[in-house]
Parts: C-alpha cells; sequence; structure tokens
C-alpha cells in the first residue's frame, strides 16, 4: 500500500480541477479572447476580459498571473473523458492503478550483488 495515497489523491483532484478551470477559459466559444502563452505557461488576456471573467468565475482569478505547468499534457489526458464522459477515471481509480504498479516494483527480485555490479559497470 502506497503511503502517500491520501497526498497522491489530494494532488490529482486539485490538478484535475486547475485544469478544468484553465479549459474552460482556453475552449469556450463565449471566451475567444482567452489564449495561452507558451512560452510563460499561463491564460493570457486584456485586462477588460479579465475583469468581466471573474466578476463570475472566482475561481478562475488564480490563474491571471499564475503559471499552469502541463497544460497540454493534462488536456491530453482529461480532454476525453470531460468531452464524452466514456471511461472516465475517478482518483480511486488512478490511486488503484499505482497501488497495482507499486505491489509489481516491490515484488520484483533483485539481489544486492547484481545491483551493485550493474553500478560499477555502468562507471567503467
Amino acid at each position: 500500500m502506497l503511503k502517500a495515497k491520501p497526498n497522491l489523491e489530494s494532488r490529482i483532484r486539485t490538478l484535475k480541477r486547475d485544469w478544468a478551470i484553465v479549459y474552460d477559459m482556453l475552449s469556450r466559444k463565449d471566451n475567444s479572447d482567452f489564449g495561452w502563452d507558451e512560452h510563460k505557461q499561463l491564460v493570457v488576456a486584456e485586462d477588460v476580459v479579465w475583469n468581466s471573467y471573474i466578476s463570475s468565475h472566482k475561481e478562475a482569478g488564480q490563474f491571471r498571473h499564475r503559471i499552469f505547468f502541463y497544460y497540454h499534457q493534462l488536456t491530453a489526458i482529461y480532454v476525453k473523458d470531460r468531452a464524452t464522459r466514456k471511461d472516465a477515471q475517478t482518483t480511486d481509480d488512478i490511486v488503484e492503478e499505482i497501488d497495482v504498479e507499486d505491489v509489481a516494483t516491490v515484488n520484483i527480485p533483485k539481489k544486492k550483488e547484481t545491483i551493485i555490479m550493474n553500478v560499477k559497470l555502468m562507471y567503467l
């Protein structure tokens, strides 16, 4: 069992929530004034646009000057599920996959001598 499970679950929920906020700003037809600065990794718009949007979407205010790394990677993960709701994964599903991978990794038998020899060979 992964000891950091509650922290991972919380982080996954936070990333998905933040991604959804940014995705909504960038993808809705009525929000065409928002753009994505690839170099700075943040949402860009004129002050008037931000002020108007934040007045009805308080949670979006945090992204006015905040970098949001991995937007495109998270979009690749979440956009299909968001659009179709088919095969959507919950936080529990993701953590269960991590647990299974963790168990598989723990059960790989390796001898200490083999590991030390492989490390020494890397530096020869």
